[in-house]
């Protein structure tokens, strides 16, 4: 039996897994999140944020959703 592996709501990742999962720079996320239209960070402490997985993961399957339609 294969074993599934499943994300809760709040699982949080870090600014590195989130530049791999949408290949964006450092810079073009913060810029994007100043225009709102990126998923806001949350601050976990003085020098430490993340972003919720699924929030990044809807991000993601929107601009896929716009390339199919465009299409």
């Amino acid at each position: 039996m294969a074993m599934q592996v499943t994300t809760t709501p709040n699982t949080l990742i870090k600014l590195p897994t989130v530049k791999t999962r949408t290949t964006l720079s450092t810079s073009e996320i913060y810029r994007r999140i100043e225009a709102g239209t990126f998923p806001k960070q949350i601050k976990l402490g003085a020098k430490a944020v993340a972003w919720l997985e699924h929030e990044v993961n809807a991000w993601i399957d929107a601009r896929v959703a716009e390339s199919v339609e465009g299409a």
